[in-house]
Formats: structure tokens, C-alpha cells, sequence
């Protein structure tokens, strides 16, 4: 177990070391990378039942006064964010680089819901705040603790315990009680199946875990496991496969940036993000599948024909996928799924192909 003396700690860390979790640092906390169990056996259960993931170094903030202030900053129009709606969308700088991707919702009466990265969060809020002049106020959460409840069963667990979140589709939030405790509740993750991130006072987020992983489809789930599924789910990981070098085009996330706000041109770097639309960009973030067993890790150069043209983000071993699965940057003219390239692996040419996202299906609960 790595020294925790002198991280964060989130509300379940004592939990956590109870369930033999192995502690590692992440953007400053001491968080489980892995329980007993391991990584594998944690990702293939979340594949096929339910697995329960602590999220809370992430920030939570309310925004509240002019929505305005906020919409100059991020991809979304949030005049179409209806009650009960949530959004992925991002936080451009001005030259249209990514400064993070974020979930912005609507649970309740009460302004914006808004969820960022751990790393990113003390930026983030600063930046909002700057910018915000007046207009809105940014409220942050920090009382607060985050569960993210993933997985084929993970419906069937929760809506036993809150079942009028069974009413819930795919990017939709809402405030519910769970055992007495008042929840903010959406269906979303980051693993590419069906499931809930629930936002819960942090005096009441073990009793809320304990109450979960007290249902035996339940297993607690560490990092490892994390970054694998939602690398097989073809999901970016902020300072990995995108960040302020790269814009919404590059990432290709430009379905991130509403169709309306593109209209408008009123969003941060709006004229490079839309020339790279018109025109294309030099490169594109694609899915890679290395051909042997061998796994590419981030930094990874990726070779054409003997030229370097990119570099892999993401790599790891799929569990689900039974192989290698990665993720990089390479030229635009080169991204078309079936493109044969060369991954350098411990210094040695592997053969790969860009290969179509995600690399297990995405089994969101649409209705």
C-alpha cells in the first residue's frame, strides 16, 4: 500500500482499506487501484453484474445566476438543458483547447449541476469563477461523496433500494432518498454499460456503500479496473487523450459541441474548431488494435510506412475485448478503421490497424 500520510482522503477511504483495497496516489487522493480480487476479475464483473466505484475526488459545484456565464465557456447549450437533462460537454480555452470534459444536469430547481475531473477541478472552478464576473456563482460541493454504480445488474440493485430512479433513461438526473438520504442521482458512468453516479452527503457515503455492496451482485471496483472498461468503452481520459493541445475535432468529440452553438460561433475558439470542421484536422484520435498479445502503452510512437505519424494515448489489455486495445493520435488521412500502422512496443515494430470505438459495445439504458 502506498504512503497515504500526506494525500486526500475521500470519505470511503476507511472503507476502502477495511476491503483490502491497495491504495495508490490519483490527482493528489489515496485511492483503491485494486481489491483483492484484482483488476481482471473486478472488470469482468462489472461487465456482467454490478460493480461500485468511489468517485468522490471528483469536483461537484452548483451554478446558479446568469447560465450565460457558463455556456461562454463549455460546448453545450444550456438553454436546452431541460429539467431532468444531463449533458457531457467540455471547457475550451480560447484557443479552442480542451481545458477538461465535464457533466452539466438539471436534478432539481436549483441552477446547474455540475461535475469535473479530480485533476483538473481547482483549475476549473478558478477558471469559472474568473470569467464569471458576477453574473453566476459558482458553489462547490466539497461536503459531498460520489458513487458511480456500474454494470448489467446495476439497475436492477439500485432501482431495488430507489425505485422511482427507475424512471431515469440515459442522461437523466433527478433528486431521489435513498435510505433516508437525500441523493442527487443520474444514469451515466464511464465504463460503457448502464448504470448511476450518485451524489451523497459525505457523512452518509458509507452507509450508502455498505448499503450497496451489502446486495451480492455488488463488488467494490478499483482504478485498474476503471481505466480498462473505459478504455474498451473508447472513453477519453483527460490528460491522456485530450487536453489543452487539442480541440473537440481532434479528439473527435465534436458531437460534444451542440449543433446550435456551432451556428452561433459562440463558443471559445470557435473559428479554429470550425475551420478544422470545414477543412479537417492534421490529426485524429482513433482506436488501435495491435495484432499480437503484446500491449502499447501511452507514449507508444505509432508508425506508417516507416514515418511516425502519432502516438498512442490509451493501452492496455481489453479483458472483455480478449486482446491488446488502444487509443492515439494519428494523421487525419490515416484514420479510416482497417488503416494498417506499426506500434514501437520496448523498441520493437508491433503490427496494428486503426480499429472502429468502442471496443465492447456501449449498453446505455435508452428506454
Amino acid at each position: 500500500m502506498a504512503d497515504t500520510a500526506d494525500l486526500l482522503k475521500t470519505p470511503l477511504y476507511d472503507l476502502h482499506v477495511e476491503l483490502g483495497a491497495r491504495m495508490v496516489e490519483f490527482a493528489g487522493y489515496a485511492m483503491p487501484v485494486q481489491y483483492p480480487a484484482g483488476i481482471m476479475a473486478e472488470h469482468l464483473h462489472t461487465r456482467e453484474a454490478a460493480g461500485l466505484f468511489d468517485v468522490s475526488h471528483m469536483g461537484q459545484a452548483r451554478v446558479t445566476g446568469d447560465e450565460a456565464a457558463l455556456e461562454k465557456l463549455i460546448t453545450a447549450d444550456l438553454a436546452s438543458l431541460g429539467a431532468g437533462e444531463q449533458k457531457y460537454t467540455l471547457l475550451l480555452n480560447s484557443e479552442g483547447g480542451i481545458m477538461d470534459d465535464l457533466m452539466v444536469s438539471r436534478p432539481d430547481g436549483n441552477g446547474i449541476f455540475v461535475v469535473v475531473n479530480a485533476a483538473t477541478k481547482g483549475g476549473d472552478f478558478a477558471h469559472m469563477r474568473k470569467h464569471f464576473a458576477g453574473k453566476a456563482e459558482l458553489h462547490e460541493l466539497s461536503d459531498r461523496a460520489l458513487l458511480a454504480l456500474q454494470g448489467p445488474k446495476a439497475a436492477d440493485v439500485f432501482t431495488g433500494l430507489v425505485p422511482e430512479a427507475g424512471k431515469l433513461v440515459f442522461m437523466q438526473a433527478g433528486v431521489f432518498t435513498l435510505d433516508g438520504v437525500e441523493i442527487i442521482a443520474s444514469r451515466s458512468g464511464y465504463t460503457g454499460e448502464d448504470g448511476f453516479e450518485i451524489s451523497i452527503p459525505a457523512d452518509k457515503a458509507a452507509h450508502i456503500a455498505r448499503l450497496l455492496l451489502a446486495d451480492e451482485r455488488v463488488k467494490p471496483i478499483g482504478l485498474g479496473a476503471r481505466d480498462s472498461l473505459r478504455l474498451e468503452a473508447g472513453l477519453c481520459l483527460y490528460g491522456h487523450d485530450m487536453d489543452e493541445a487539442r480541440t473537440p475535432v481532434e479528439a473527435s468529440l465534436i458531437w460534444a459541441v451542440a449543433k446550435s452553438r456551432r451556428e452561433r460561433a459562440d463558443f471559445p475558439g470557435a473559428a479554429k474548431i470550425l475551420k478544422q470542421i470545414a477543412d479537417g484536422p492534421a490529426q485524429k484520435r482513433v482506436g488501435i488494435k495491435p495484432h499480437d498479445k503484446s500491449p502499447a502503452r501511452e507514449g507508444a510512437e505509432i508508425v506508417h510506412e516507416g514515418e511516425i505519424v502519432g502516438v498512442v494515448t490509451s493501452g492496455g489489455f481489453g479483458p472483455s475485448f480478449g486482446a491488446p486495445v488502444a487509443m492515439g493520435y494519428v494523421r487525419a488521412d490515416l484514420a479510416k478503421p482497417g488503416t494498417p500502422l506499426e506500434l514501437m512496443v520496448r523498441g520493437k515494430a508491433r503490427a496494428a490497424e486503426v480499429a472502429s470505438l468502442p471496443f465492447a459495445p456501449h449498453r446505455f439504458y435508452r428506454g
